[in-house]
């Protein structure tokens, strides 16, 4: 996926104090954030949010993006650590090839909190933030049931097509989402209500490494080649709003015309070209995820690490890590769309209409 230059830019000054973040005081402990990507605005976002907070309580926070370089990550992480920062959080873009380092930072007496990305394999952790990821899978299987009225479709004489676009192998988020979509979905799978023409609808089928932007084009191109050359595709099931971007791109080259039969296509993130893609008819809708929100959860729990209190926790049994079932903290999901962005997203405040070009 190519850098977004200018989100790279924004979350450069929000590192660099451009956004006039409250200086700590001497003294103050210092958190060290590990985020994955500046490529997506999400991460930016999240970056950013987490910086501000945890700067507003005084702690000094440093601020690190890896570039989905899983290496530049492990580096990172074992400078912060040398660095003696008093906590980490880190947004995995590999977990299991963290498991050495954490190791170290656990040896070093340094907590570690799991943000949006479950860290597996390790004791290390003491606790993961993050949003309520089958639920992420269930609220696109519900809109997509929804929308097509599939309970009454085979009743009704009708069937859709429908391909699949997952998530990454090695985040342990993209699988809890698949299974989400399929507990909704796959009945209709079965009963010839959704037919996948490609065939390809298990997670090992449909995941794509990296949550990469291209790739996703590039299969959607050669489904749309070698499998709909003489019928329309209904449905793109995707789990990234960056998959949703190269979908249309893709149907865009195969001809197709936003508006009447443009496919029903599926997002997570409200990403800002999303919700202008949702706007403009190019994106049918999105998984709303508050970074706000999460990060301040984020925040309660480097707190209570630091100063021994308990942070607010709602998950205690589903997010086993292969050493520990980590206690957690699931924020809701959201579905957006072109009846409900104005009420959720503009009067959230999380972009204004300027933003959105209105």
């Amino acid at each position: 996926m190519k850098k977004l230059v200018v989100f790279a830019m924004i979350a450069s000054m929000f590192v660099t104090g451009a956004f006039a973040a409250k200086k700590a005081p001497a003294g103050a402990k210092t958190v060290g954030v590990c985020m994955p990507t500046q490529s997506s605005e999400r991460w930016i976002n999240d970056g950013a949010n987490m910086k501000k907070q945890l700067e507003a309580l005084g702690y000094k926070v440093e601020l690190q993006y890896a570039e989905d370089e899983v290496q530049t990550q492990v580096n990172q992480i074992e400078n912060m650590i040398a660095k003696r920062v008093n906590c980490l959080v880190v947004a995995a873009i590999d977990s299991g090839a963290l498991v050495n380092v954490l190791a170290q930072a656990k040896e070093s007496k340094i907590p570690v909190i799991a943000y949006d990305r479950l860290l597996m394999d390790t004791d290390a952790v003491s606790f993961y933030a993050t949003f309520d990821n089958k639920g992420v899978g269930t609220a696109i299987g519900k809109y997509i049931e929804d929308a097509k009225d599939l309970k009454n479709a085979k009743a009704a004489g009708k069937s859709y097509t429908i391909e699949f676009f997952m998530g990454s192998p090695d985040d342990n988020n993209a699988l809890f989402l698949y299974n989400g979509v399929m507990e909704v979905l796959k009945p209709y799978l079965d009963n010839g209500v959704l037919v996948c023409k490609t065939g390809r609808t298990t997670f090992e089928k449909t995941c794509i490494l990296r949550w990469s932007q291209e790739t996703a084009q590039q299969w959607c191109e050669n489904y749309l080649s070698g499998f709909y050359a003489n019928e329309k595709l209904d449905i793109a099931c995707t789990a990234f709003d960056g998959f949703a971007y190269g979908v249309r791109a893709a149907l865009e080259g195969a001809g197709y015309k936003a508006g009447a039969g443009w496919p029903l296509i599926t997002g997570q993130d409200a990403e800002l070209m999303a919700t202008k893609n949702i706007i403009s008819g190019h994106q049918t809708m999105s998984i709303y995820k508050d970074t706000r929100l999460l990060a301040s959860k984020c925040v309660t729990m480097v707190e209570a690490v630091l100063k021994g209190g308990k942070p607010e926790i709602n998950d205690t049994k589903q997010y086993n890590n292969g050493k520990k079932v980590v206690p957690s903290y699931l924020c809701t999901p959201v579905a957006v769309d072109k009846g409900n962005y104005q009420k959720i997203i503009i009067d959230g405040g999380y972009y204004t209409k300027a933003q959105l070009g209105l």
